[in-house]
């Protein structure tokens, strides 16, 4: 998902987004624990989407303030 798709969903798909791709990202981390993980920059782009998600959440909560 691009930052511009992130902008125009709302908060809560926002949250339910970042709920998914934690449970993607222990999925991922316990695959690179097993071995059986074959891309790893799968680990690093979750985590950016995560990040990239809390911000947009800040910044719509901003807006509103």
């Amino acid at each position: 998902m691009k930052l511009n798709e992130m902008r125009e969903k709302t908060v809560d798909e926002l949250q339910s987004a970042i709920v998914d791709w934690k449970k993607d990202l222990f999925n991922y981390r316990l695959q690179l624990s097993t071995h059986k993980l074959e891309n790893t920059a799968l680990i690093s782009k979750t985590k950016k989407l995560i990040a990239q998600a809390k911000t947009v959440i800040k910044e719509k909560e901003v807006e509103h303030a």
